[in-house]
């Protein structure tokens, strides 16, 4: 079923810039009511997207240009028939590199698949076909998406839209980039340790991690056991989340784990009121975590922003031992990794193509025995049911998106952190993975920037399948905030 955007009294666009700057919403009420035709809406982002995309190399496996806006002419030709498919139709979209898009190269940041072309869409990919998109080419991500800083052999480094000499954050960097530079108008990731929010927050975007389930996986060979990392939205604002989420989300029986709950929920207006709930501030869990400075400070002075939309805020602690939740998830996550990339790794020849830190996580997967796996789960539920001790007292938790600002992107990742040495390649990652071992809704909000120009997120997180509790709380704060719309990249800007 074709979905309806939400009304909204949007004003006419003038020049290609407008259709650039324009949020998905508004752009695609433009599209359906013809005041912009779908041919239009391509040649601006192609335009836009040559004069960007160098050096920040967001964008990858770009389609020719010809086809391109053949596909948007036939768009138009649906229009002039009565023939709309639905709020993406016409509108410009690159998946995330990890998501296989039929006739459309699907590295996954991999010299392995370099030439990998998918005869048919993910679920995901399909869903959004189905409502319009015309699919330009990829996002990049690192090499299978290990690591929050976007690199490969394939297609080289993605940098930061507010900063070309820092990471872009990952594994959903391309993704974050496209979006905060205008090349897309909204767009889809994926996160299993942070990849739709540290990005985000890097970058001066939104971005959402949905509850377990709420966005199946299909096709997968693990039906069952696949549950650290999913798909979710990027945007530019909330209720552009919430329309892709829309889109993303929905039961679907070939993936048994997914929510039988009806998607349009998410396509409704976001508008609430606050006054009464209570936000529970996690902060670097009582000094467990090393914070690089300014980080906290920045993200405090945000909770005053949710203050001023009537919530009242209180530090709180988990109970629960943090080192053993660090335990669980390398272990987990090793065993997931191990699963996933094991046969590659049994292969000498592709062995030696896989990145160290690929090779490093399958060697401890296949160190692992049943009882370390069983344990491991059992620290899992142990540590959700210790927060929902805590959303007892609250209605949110909230603490940054990432433990420092954007590193040099020369780097592969951060060594040390306020002094303390980081012992894994994804270990100055740890404050995302909460959130991702309880299953919870989780949005990454733009917190501000330091005296660098440098952005920061703050995660939100809500209460099990709380989605749309935290989409509007999101919203309430960006109307409170406007940070995306406060401080353009400074490319844009120039």
């Amino acid at each position: 079923m074709n979905q309806a955007s939400p009304s909204f009294a949007f004003t006419s666009p003038s020049t290609p810039a407008d259709i650039v700057a324009a949020d998905a919403l508004e752009l695609s009420q433009w599209i359906r009511l013809r005041k912009v035709s779908c041919r239009e809406v391509m040649t601006a982002f192609l335009d836009h997207i040559a004069r960007v995309n160098t050096p920040a190399n967001a964008i990858v496996s770009l389609r020719e240009r010809a086809a391109l806006l053949k596909e948007a002419g036939e768009r138009d030709a649906q229009l002039a028939r009565g023939e709309y498919l639905g709020w993406l139709h016409g509108i410009p979209q690159a998946p995330k590199d990890l998501t296989a898009t039929a006739g459309i190269a699907s590295t996954q940041g991999s010299p392995i698949f370099r030439d990998e072309v998918p005869k048919a869409d993910a679920l995901m990919a399909a869903r959004m076909r189905a409502q319009g998109a015309i699919f330009i080419g990829k996002t990049n991500s690192p090499e299978f998406g290990l690591g929050s800083h976007t690199y490969n052999t394939v297609f080289g480094t993605t940098l930061n839209a507010y900063d070309a000499t820092r990471s872009a954050g990952g594994s959903s960097g391309g993704t974050a980039v496209a979006l905060a530079l205008r090349m897309l108008p909204v767009a889809d990731g994926s996160d299993m340790m942070g990849s739709l929010r540290n990005p985000a927050g890097w970058n001066n975007v939104f971005g959402f991690r949905p509850s377990q389930g709420r966005v199946p996986s299909v096709p997968s060979v693990d039906l069952f056991y696949n549950q650290l990392g999913y798909a979710g939205p990027m945007g530019r604002s909330v209720p552009d989340l919430a329309m892709l989420l829309s889109t993303q989300a929905g039961y679907d029986a070939r993936a048994p784990l997914s929510i039988a709950q009806d998607a349009a929920q998410f396509a409704q207006p976001l508008a609430r009121d606050f006054g009464s709930a209570r936000i529970g501030w996690l902060g670097d869990y009582n000094g467990y975590l090393p914070m690089e400075d300014g980080v906290l400070a920045l993200c405090e002075t945000a909770l005053g922003d949710f203050g001023a939309i009537g919530c009242k805020v209180e530090a709180a602690r988990p109970d629960y031992p943090m080192e053993k939740l660090w335990e669980c998830w390398r272990t987990l996550r090793h065993f997931s990794v191990a699963g996933s990339l094991g046969a590659l790794y049994r292969d000498p020849a592709k062995r030696e193509l896989l990145k160290p830190e690929a090779q490093w996580e399958v060697e401890g997967g296949f160190a692992l025995s049943g009882e370390d796996v069983w344990n491991a789960s059992v620290a899992r539920s142990q540590w959700y049911n210790a927060l929902l001790a805590l959303f007892e007292q609250y209605d949110y938790l909230a603490l940054p998106s990432a433990q420092l600002f954007a590193f040099d992107a020369a780097q592969h990742w951060p060594k040390s952190i306020a002094g303390r040495e980081m012992d894994t390649y994804h270990r100055w990652m740890e404050v995302v993975i909460g959130a991702s071992l309880a299953g919870l809704p989780v949005v990454s909000v733009p917190a501000g920037f330091n005296a660098q120009g440098l952005p920061m997120g703050l995660q939100v997180i809500g209460k099990p399948q709380a989605d749309l509790s935290v989409l509007q709380i999101a919203h309430a704060y960006d109307q409170a905030t406007q940070w995306v719309k406060r401080r353009v990249p400074p490319l844009l800007a120039a």
